[in-house]
């Protein structure tokens, strides 16, 4: 997409990515007003957020579009091989940004020293987006306190 700039995230993100995350929780949860999913729900929020984005083992990038505080989208790595969050905003869902923040992800995690094996797991409502991006489902489908989820993994070449 033109006009984003993909940027390291600060913890003065945190704010705008909880908020970005609060928004698509319906997709998230089982059910869309999020009952049964408080453990998560609170797991995603700002306050997590500035922990996670406090701790080394996570890089979180954001991709900003100028027109919105809320960005454009979030991924983040942990570990530097699961991918912790990637989550793009409603009006630009299909447009190929969640590719171009995973590829942005997946190059500087082999950059660093992955050797290109990854996992994430995926919500319901991910599942498709994921298989397009090359990651197959590595273990069942699990579904616990109020959000479903597909253990999937990613393996260069």
């Amino acid at each position: 997409m033109e006009g984003l700039a993909i940027r390291r995230a600060g913890i003065d993100d945190a704010d705008a990515i909880g908020a970005l995350i609060a928004d698509l929780l319906p997709f998230l949860t089982l059910h869309p007003d999020g009952r049964g999913a408080a453990g998560f729900i609170a797991s995603v929020g700002a306050p997590a957020q500035r922990r996670y984005l406090a701790q080394p083992n996570f890089r979180y990038h954001v991709a900003a579009d100028g027109g919105s505080a809320m960005p454009a989208g979030v991924v983040a790595m942990r570990d530097n091989g699961h991918l912790f969050h990637l989550f793009v905003r409603r009006d630009l869902h299909g447009r190929g940004l969640g590719r171009q923040l995973w590829e942005f992800a997946r190059d500087e995690a082999i950059a660093l020293g992955n050797p290109g094996t990854f996992t994430v797991n995926a919500s319901d409502h991910a599942v498709a987006m994921y298989r397009r991006l090359g990651f197959v489902p590595a273990a069942p489908r699990a579904e616990h306190d109020g959000i479903a989820y597909l253990p999937m993994r990613w393996q260069a070449g």
